[in-house]
């Protein structure tokens, strides 16, 4: 089901509203702290050039809950500069949002993952057409706990992989440490439909889809919130911004690739530099060849790979682009 652009939308747009208020009065906006320039980012900024006269269409976006408030800001956004043009965007998980392209159902995709081959081939046959891959944000997928926990500061992927295995008997926190409460942990996490299930498992216990099953999933990563914010013992995970967003009553826990590395906490500059290993990553918009032929839709992907998209991406609390690769996904659009 779609969503009329209302859930934190009143979030989005004082954000939104802000950082282009100071754009237009002349205020750059404050640099990112700890930020280092990727490669390619002494090329100039692409800007979001006036789009041509009379644009006129609906554009259904679907998918990823983590993609879900950028594609929403971005489309907030352009229907305010475009008013005949209507968009409309689920967040019914990565696998079902690439499902949905595959039906020909909607015109984008959001993906927190890559489509996979077998999905490609399965468009090519059905729909006559490719999938195009456009980065959009980074992010770092986040393991958070209770606010009153005080005792996991930081978790190595090992004892990660102990807790959501696919044969974890691990059920209360000191059979992770022996020094950590005899209490039951309640575990929350997303859906199997979710791209950012796909990549937490792959990258926590080597094999994607791999996990225990005995714990609260949900494709509505506020549900998630919800569930470990109102458990002192609870462990959970999702994407940064949602933890930003929830960080007065959630802890995140700082990850240890092994017992001899430095723990490290997600933060703007871990994962725009990756060193947030292994959950920093790479988030996706995926359109069609066919639907970017649509002058309402290109004009719309143009948009969220400009300067203003990319400011857009920050104000929901993101990670933006370097911008050769800003410059690469608007190649594609030529």
């Amino acid at each position: 089901m779609f969503k009329v652009l209302t859930r934190k939308s009143t979030i989005v747009l004082s954000s939104v509203v802000l950082a282009l208020s100071l754009t237009a009065c002349g205020k750059a906006p404050e640099k990112n702290q700890g930020a280092t320039p990727a490669a390619g980012t002494a090329t100039p900024a692409a800007t979001a050039a006036p789009a041509p006269a009379g644009l006129k269409g609906d554009i259904k976006i679907d998918g990823s809950s983590t993609v879900f408030p950028i594609s929403q800001a971005v489309a907030e956004e352009f229907m305010k500069k475009n008013k005949d043009v209507k968009i409309t965007v689920g967040e019914s998980g990565s696998g079902n949002g690439a499902k949905k392209l595959i039906a020909g159902e909607i015109d984008i995709a959001d993906m927190s993952r890559k489509f996979k081959k077998e999905e490609l081939e399965e468009l090519k046959t059905k729909q006559s057409t490719d999938a195009v891959e456009m980065p959009v944000a980074l992010d770092g997928i986040t393991v958070v706990v209770n606010k009153k926990n005080t005792f996991a500061k930081e978790l190595t992927v090992e004892e990660l992989k102990k807790v959501w295995s696919k044969d974890s008997k691990i059920k209360k926190w000191n059979e992770i440490r022996p020094e950590f409460p005899d209490k039951e942990i309640k575990l929350y996490g997303p859906g199997t439909a979710s791209g950012t299930f796909e990549f937490f498992t792959e990258a926590i216990n080597g094999k994607a889809k791999e996990s225990r099953n005995d714990y609260t999933p949900s494709e509505d990563d506020n549900v998630l919130v919800k569930g470990v914010a109102g458990d002192e013992f609870a462990m959970g995970y999702f994407g940064y911004s949602y933890y930003k967003e929830n960080e007065a009553k959630l802890n995140a826990v700082a990850i240890k690739k092994d017992a001899n590395s430095p723990a490290v906490l997600p933060s703007h500059e871990s994962i725009e530099k990756m060193t947030y290993v292994p959950l920093a990553r790479y988030i996706y918009v995926y359109p069609t060849k066919k639907s970017i032929e649509q002058p309402h839709i290109k004009e719309f992907l143009k948009f969220y790979n400009s300067a203003d998209g990319a400011k857009l991406v920050e104000a929901v609390k993101y990670i933006k682009l370097p911008q050769d690769v800003m410059n690469k996904n608007l190649d594609q659009l030529k």
